[in-house]
């Protein structure tokens, strides 16, 4: 029995079969969707020295000197009279590491077909994968710094802080002062300020410190690390001079330490692998052949100051393209040369759980 249905020729069908919208035309929005750029935050915190040519940097270390009550009559020349500073002298040499680089190839037919520019986005895209391996490879160097015997005989050193024990260690061993504890807000807190007294302790300027925490460990200061806002063991707590911000989840400053975030604060064991960071010329923990790479399974975070670590630039980062005519497309190539390495270890502490 009829019941009034028709059947419609669909002109979105291919051969009146399958999707009914396969035929209809794809509007392109103009807008390109690239990936997020990730926050880069360590090149304004370390030292930089830019060389025209040479394959390394020399950055002399100096002790200190002593100072002793002058008996009259006594010769201060004489050795003997032990009035003349011996000042210990060391250098610490950043090699330039092999040229970093990142590249991609599109094909002309592909270039010619697409209705939008990609050329632009490779090329962005390319820069971008340059700057998260310099901004990583910087918070590699900067737990080296920490964990690093002193720059001189007799110098001082940083060290690595247990967070939840609130208990400094020498750096020697990446995981004997660790106890695994997932810390709170509050033990965040208190490492802090063992930190900020480490580093005085170490006559580290005040000027110019910073802690740079996972995102984890850097929300835990706002709430306080229990399930629900715990604002009165927070690092907001107006009521004890904090400040930061709940509404704009920002904590600038605890013991007058400046606070970032970041998501390349490494928290794996590395230290077996060889590639990637593991092939850098500068072996900063001193492994044999390890590069940037170590253990970092109890790291947190780095409170350090700028001194602590340094970058030598020999090629900064660029970006080239040359259209091939034998293969018929166009090579995107991002690159730079650079090398980064320990200089004073008395300037970082390495945060671990």
């Amino acid at each position: 029995m009829a019941n009034g249905d028709t059947s419609p020729s669909r002109v979105g069908q291919v051969n009146s079969a399958g999707d009914v919208d396969a035929l209809f035309l794809k509007k392109f929005s103009g807008e390109i969707l690239q990936t997020f750029e990730e926050s880069n935050i360590f090149k304004p915190l370390h030292t930089v020295r830019t060389i025209e040519n040479g394959k390394s940097a020399q950055f002399p270390v100096t002790g200190v000197a002593s100072a002793d009550y002058h008996t009259p009559g006594e010769n201060i020349a004489d050795g003997g009279n032990s009035y003349l500073s011996d000042i210990k002298k060391a250098e610490k040499v950043i090699t330039i590491d092999k040229m970093l680089l990142a590249s991609t190839f599109l094909a002309n037919i592909d270039d010619v077909k697409n209705h939008y520019d990609i050329r632009s986005v490779y090329a962005n895209e390319l820069g971008k994968a340059l700057a998260v391996r310099f901004d990583t490879a910087i918070a590699k160097v900067f737990i080296a710094s920490a964990r690093s015997a002193a720059a001189v005989t007799g110098g001082k050193v940083g060290g690595i802080l247990d967070v939840s024990a609130n208990a400094m260690g020498d750096g020697a061993d990446s995981t004997d002062d660790a106890d695994n504890t997932d810390p709170t807000g509050a033990e965040l807190v208190a490492a802090l300020f063992t930190a900020a007294q480490k580093l005085d302790e170490n006559d580290v300027p005040s000027d110019g410190r910073f802690c740079v925490l996972r995102p984890q460990e850097y929300y835990k200061l706002i709430t306080g690390g229990a399930g629900a806002l715990a604002i009165s063991t927070s690092a907001v707590n107006k009521d004890v001079g904090g400040v930061g911000s709940i509404a704009s989840g920002s904590i600038p400053q605890v013991a007058g330490i400046t606070i970032y975030k970041s998501n390349h604060i490494p928290s794996t064991d590395l230290s077996a692998v060889t590639g990637g960071d593991g092939a850098a010329s500068n072996d900063v923990f001193g492994a044999g052949g390890s590069g940037y790479n170590g253990n970092f399974t109890n790291t947190l975070g780095i409170v350090a100051h700028s001194a602590a670590v340094g970058t030598v630039k020999l090629l900064d980062l660029a970006t080239e393209s040359e259209y091939q005519i034998e293969r018929q497309g166009t090579l995107f190539v991002a690159k730079y040369a650079m090398g980064h390495g320990v200089l004073r270890p008395e300037c970082a502490i390495e945060l671990q759980k």
